[in-house]
């Protein structure tokens, strides 16, 4: 999960801003977390604590109402509701949260059915269902794969199993701003595929543009299961939360890894 903090982080300046310049200084005075960040530790902290995804994201959430970037309006109005229901999301909300499931559980049926719970309190349509238990599958399958590569095959054909042959052809341009699963994590896909490092990885996401953020905290999340992450990029990244999310952070890592 630190992967998609680092990536949120990272990509946080240019959401409305993208860059062109792939050597972009990672960990800017102007980054900070996002709602990314904060529906992260919220899922992380639902599995830690055995309570409700939908409890522990309204909880988070409410407790950081102004986020950089700020939270989308649909999801703002879910919040502030008195009766918080689903409401058929299919943006890419569901994949840039899932990434603790793909680490906390022993088997990939579990991992899905948490994927699905995870979403389902806001990202009930079939495209948000789909785009959470896609990441959180290939997190697992690649943290368990006894030589994980994107280059082999294995998860290439994959994610053609869900999104079509074609998934990889059909990727958002650079720049265009797409918020939804779909075009969202086959791009993520896409950009881990090319990729040959996790710093190179969150560094594609970036400059591809578009949903920066986002995009590169689903990518960090592929990305970390995939190389894992330098001692000193994770640390530079928890420095920059607040202690009571940094608590979550490092009690789910010593519990599930």
């Amino acid at each position: 999960m630190i992967g998609a903090i680092i990536g949120d982080i990272a990509g946080s300046r240019f959401e409305f801003n993208n860059t062109n310049d792939y050597n972009f200084e990672f960990f800017h005075k102007d980054c900070s977390y996002t709602d990314d960040t904060i529906c992260t530790v919220a899922v992380a902290d639902a599995i830690l604590r055995g309570v409700s995804y939908k409890d522990s994201i309204l909880y988070w959430c409410r407790k950081y109402p102004r986020p950089m970037g700020a939270y989308g309006g649909s999801f703002s109005r879910w919040l502030q509701s008195d009766d918080p229901q689903p409401y058929n999301s299919f943006g890419n909300g569901a994949a840039m949260r899932v990434s603790p499931c793909g680490w906390a559980f022993k088997d990939e049926a579990q991992t899905l059915r948490a994927a699905l719970a995870s979403a389902a309190p806001t990202h009930n349509h079939i495209e948000g269902l789909i785009g959470a238990s896609t990441v959180a599958r290939a997190i697992f399958k690649l943290r368990t794969m006894s030589y994980p590569s994107f280059c082999d095959g294995e998860i290439y054909d994959f994610v053609e199993s869900t999104y079509g042959e074609n998934w990889s052809k059909d990727v958002p341009a650079r720049g265009v701003f797409d918020e939804t699963c779909r075009g969202c994590v086959p791009l993520a896909f896409f950009i881990c595929h090319q990729s040959n490092s996790f710093e190179d990885a969150i560094r594609n996401a970036v400059w591809h543009g578009g949903d920066s953020d986002t995009l590169a905290a689903i990518v960090g999340s592929l990305a970390e299961a995939r190389w894992g992450i330098p001692i000193e990029m994770q640390k530079m990244a928890l420095n920059m939360l607040p202690q009571d999310m940094l608590k979550v952070v490092i009690n789910f890592i010593q519990k599930f890894k």
